[in-house]
């Protein structure tokens, strides 16, 4: 018996899968192949029990109503059988906006005739259940493939107890969220590691993660994996700050005091000041997604590299101290990352981080992760001279690149450039700190 592609309501589709083989046993209604047209994808299913025997087409074939795909063996017992219990298959077709559209096909046959049979079954619409088939799109199909998630573990929500979209999200963000979860069952999700033996293709050597770096590991993969992360960059104008900043270092140094202020101080100064007209950078989203906590208090955490991995000490009530305290908090939180003498309340209670790579170099700009339960975090890279027109001659203007991540589930593009807007007024002219 051959089989043909039915009449589906379009002119011409592209095969994008075949999901049977030569040899297969397949039962009435088991999907054959997957096509697509018209920005819709749909799969053709079996006419009836049997064994395949050949396959006409091939991947990226172009087919419409009347061509040949696949032969099949069956035998007079199972064709009666089969007509008696088949039913329209329910073809769902993902669209742009996610609809679903129900196609009815009719089966046709070059030996036998089955198309009033359908039709009939069709008009009447008779639908049976198939607990042996699991009914889901071709999109939900590729997703769990992708993700190699079996679908007999997922409950439908859709008609007939049919796998949508939502419902194979929501399994993945339950394995995710789990208090149960274990590595084994979220691996397939989140995993990309392998157990290649790189030892074949010459000498290795292997090194154990630090304590500090299995901690960040594990924080990093599940921050930037559940928050919708959005990264603005921009440079500033920090040319009249550097020469405010010399002139003070002098007089310190003249003055005997071992104190250094680094750039770095009046940045947390400024966005201790952002964070008090834009609040809802300094809050946090709650477990179940439906309120904020807007903080009243100024805490903003410091990204140290150390040799053992990255921590983060918390400098509290910024904008209540000044620029020397400031910088003395520094120069000792400094002084504990590398001495590993750092305790856990020094780094508890952050509102907003700072990752700060100037002093290492690199390039002009990179996409910091935020630090949950935060809602936002500022990259600052390392500054260079940049010839600037003035309306009558380039000048040579020290910049600064910056980095904003944040997260868009409490922070809009809007805010987001009114965040660097405002740290970018006050460190050009810091006379605007005070104000």
């Amino acid at each position: 018996m051959e089989i043909k592609l039915p009449d589906i309501g379009t002119d011409e589709v592209e095969v994008t899968e075949i999901l049977v083989n030569i040899g297969d046993t397949i039962e009435v209604n088991q999907s054959l192949i997957t096509v697509e047209g018209n920005k819709a994808s749909m799969e053709i299913p079996a006419p009836y029990s049997g064994k395949i025997t050949k396959i006409y087409i091939n991947i990226g074939d172009k087919v419409s109503t009347g061509s040949m795909i696949m032969k099949m063996n069956v035998d007079s017992i199972a064709i009666e059988s089969d007509k008696k219990n088949i039913f329209s298959s329910n073809i769902e077709t993902s669209i742009n906006n996610d609809n679903l559209i129900k196609l009815e096909p009719i089966m046709s046959s070059s030996n036998i005739n089955i198309e009033d049979d359908i039709t009939d079954h069709i008009n009447n619409n008779v639908i049976q259940n198939n607990d042996a088939y699991i009914h889901a799109t071709p999109l939900i199909r590729r997703i769990a493939h992708e993700f190699d998630i079996n679908l007999a573990n997922i409950k439908g929500t859709g008609r007939k107890g049919r796998i949508v979209r939502n419902d194979i999200k929501n399994y993945i963000k339950n394995i995710i969220h789990s208090s149960i979860c274990t590595k084994s069952n979220i691996s397939p999700i989140l995993s990309v590691s392998n157990n290649c033996n790189y030892s074949k293709f010459g000498d290795i050597e292997e090194v154990e993660l630090s304590k500090i770096q299995k901690i960040s590991s594990e924080k990093l993969q599940k921050n930037w994996t559940n928050i919708p992360h959005v990264t603005q960059f921009d440079e500033i104008n920090i040319t009249e700050v550097e020469k405010f900043r010399t002139q003070q270092n002098t007089k310190l140094a003249n003055k005997n005091i071992n104190i250094k202020i680094t750039l770095l101080v009046f940045m947390l100064k400024a966005v201790a000041k952002v964070l008090q007209e834009l609040p809802y950078f300094n809050s946090s989203l709650s477990s179940d997604e439906k309120t904020i906590c807007i903080k009243k208090y100024i805490n903003i955490g410091i990204a140290i590299d150390t040799i053992n991995g990255v921590v983060v000490p918390v400098c509290r009530n910024v904008n209540t101290k000044g620029i020397i305290e400031l910088a003395h908090e520094l120069t000792e939180f400094a002084k504990k990352a590398n001495t590993g003498t750092l305790t856990a309340s020094d780094m508890q209670g952050g509102c907003f981080t700072i990752s700060n790579l100037g002093s290492i170099g690199g390039g002009m700009t990179f996409t910091p992760i935020v630090n949950a339960p935060e809602v936002a975090i500022l990259g600052i890279s390392k500054s260079y001279l940049k010839a600037v027109w003035n309306d009558n001659m380039f000048t040579p203007v020290l910049m600064l690149p910056i980095s904003l991540s944040y997260d868009h589930r409490v922070i809009n593009g809007g805010d987001g450039v009114r965040f660097i807007n405002l740290i970018s007024h006050m460190i050009t002219d810091i006379r605007n700190l005070i104000m």
